[in-house]
């Protein structure tokens, strides 16, 4: 298995953590950003689109990390990672496609505007705008995790994954953020969690 893709991108994250939680064995080759690569021939041939991540198990090679997380789950997931129902299933999807189509677009305004801007040049008006956005929109996460430990249910599982790679700089940022206590007690269970350690939590670039 290759994995394709740049530690600190949180597309790539959401792959890494995965894989690790399953216990797979796998190559990550270094692509995107300052390493390049996403222009190369062989590359498009795999992913013409040019994004990280890319994953090649066997002879299958995928792209979106969304399509990547819900293949590795039903792969390799076993029971572990299996849902009861179709409706339990929809539930998961529900928050990974969600994270992608809401948070994404507000974290990544975050992430450019605080840590890849340099410190004399931040916009902290449109920063604390958009954290009171994000903050309305992660409270109906939170309302979810009132019921339940996971947002896949009552463990971990895929529909957590997605999340949890933006939830890390929702909290390790100084930002004005909303009292949220299911979310941030959620928060803690997965900074418990040694694959999320070692493929989320690391320095915000």
């Amino acid at each position: 298995m290759k994995i394709w893709g740049r530690t600190n991108s949180t597309n790539v994250k959401k792959v890494l953590w995965m894989a690790e939680e399953l216990g797979l064995t796998y190559e990550r080759i270094d692509a995107g950003g300052a390493f390049g690569v996403v222009d190369d021939p062989a590359f498009r041939a795999m992913n013409p689109n040019g994004l990280v991540p890319v994953l090649q198990d066997g002879d299958v090679t995928l792209w979106e990390s969304n399509t990547i997380v819900r293949y590795l789950a039903d792969a390799h997931g076993g029971e572990r990672f299996g849902f009861a129902s179709v409706a339990a299933r929809a539930g998961a999807d529900k928050w990974m496609d969600w994270t992608s189509g809401t948070v994404a677009v507000l974290m990544v305004q975050i992430i450019v505007g605080y840590v890849r801007t340099a410190p004399e040049k931040r916009d902290m008006e449109k920063i604390k705008a958009v954290t009171e956005t994000l903050g309305q929109k992660l409270a109906l996460a939170n309302a979810a995790l009132e019921d339940q430990p996971f947002l896949s249910g009552a463990n971990l599982g895929m529909g957590d994954i997605p999340l949890g790679c933006f939830i890390y700089p929702w909290f390790e940022l100084p930002l004005e953020r909303p009292d949220l206590p299911a979310l941030a007690a959620w928060y803690e269970r997965l900074k418990q969690r040694p694959a999320y350690q070692t493929t989320v939590m690391i320095p915000l670039t």
